[in-house]
């Protein structure tokens, strides 16, 4: 039995969903992906997958064992590609997670040129807000912004997000501008709900002290375009990532205030999966994102942000 053949068609099964799609994946005929399955379970004397007429699921052993395929070919993967000269083509797949504003905003154009750049690399890129788990789910990286809680994660810091206070001109005209982040109360506000409400409405002082007083909440969504989109037509006040409302910015549908109190700058990372070896594409493509990202990326530059001062 050809076990490497076997464990490539269980993982290429499991992520694609079906035995059809992962035999396009493959390049293969779906009668070979279920044969090679079957070969599988039997000398193994267990079941993995679960089929039924509609869905396709891994058993309880079938999750362990999968776990363990995946870290079999990618350390088999990079045994091939750290024996091969540096200077030879990139290729093979990449599964990445990441925000989605972020990824739709920013992060498409970087991978364009990343792709263009290395025309043998495959990726699979999911753009979803929430935190995947890297190892369940079978992702080589994901991109995410703010604080890392999971110390078991390898990561590598990409850059730097800011954040600005906005409302729209029209906002600003009837209801008045807000001068300190206690007069928020007597506000309006449009509130990002994957973090805690604390974080999103906190300010600092200048002196180190953070300030916290948000508005009566009017509109609450796990998007920041959405709540962008809404400053914009005049609804509230948000706090947002300048890579949200850099564009509506420079344009003019936002107008930022309270920029003497900023929000705490954070971090943006690319983190791995824990036991299981970084590609060399891997590294490649983070050292790809480190450079287009930095810690004054475009979307800051753009409306006047320099070094480490807010606007």
């Amino acid at each position: 039995m050809d076990k490497f053949a076997h464990l490539e068609a269980l993982v290429a099964v499991v992520e694609t969903g079906s035995f059809s799609r992962a035999a396009e994946r493959l390049r293969l005929g779906k009668s070979v992906i279920s044969r090679r399955i079957s070969l599988l379970e039997a000398d193994l004397g267990v079941q993995l997958l679960q089929r039924t007429t509609r869905s396709l699921s891994l058993t309880g052993s079938g999750r362990e064992f999968y776990e363990r395929a995946l870290r079999i070919l990618a350390e088999l993967d990079e045994a091939e590609q750290s024996i091969a000269d540096t200077s030879a083509a990139l290729r093979g797949r990449l599964r990445i997670a990441a925000p989605l504003s972020f990824g739709l905003r920013h992060l498409s154009a970087t991978l364009n040129a990343f792709l263009h750049q290395h025309p043998a690399i495959e990726l699979d890129v999911d753009l979803n807000d929430r935190e995947v788990n890297l190892v369940e789910e079978g992702f080589d990286l994901a991109i995410r912004i703010g604080e890392l809680p999971d110390s078991s994660l390898l990561a590598r810091r990409l850059g730097t997000i800011r954040f600005v206070t906005c409302v729209s001109p029209d906002y600003l005209a009837t209801q008045g501008v807000p001068t300190h982040p206690g007069e928020l109360s007597d506000h309006v506000g449009l509130q990002y709900t994957n973090i805690p409400p604390a974080r999103i409405w906190q300010f600092d002082d200048g002196s180190g002290q953070l300030l916290s007083k948000p508005p009566g909440i009017r509109l609450r969504a796990n998007n920041g375009d959405l709540l962008a989109s809404a400053a914009a037509a005049g609804l509230g006040i948000v706090n947002t990532p300048t890579f949200t409302a850099s564009e509506m910015i420079v344009n003019g549908r936002l107008v930022v205030i309270l920029d003497a109190y900023p929000r705490p700058a954070i971090g943006i990372h690319a983190v791995f999966p824990p036991g299981r070896l970084i590609s060399r594409r891997a590294r490649h493509l983070v050292d790809f994102l480190a450079s287009d990202i930095g810690d004054l990326p475009a979307w800051d530059r753009a409306i006047g942000i320099q070094g480490d001062a807010q606007r």
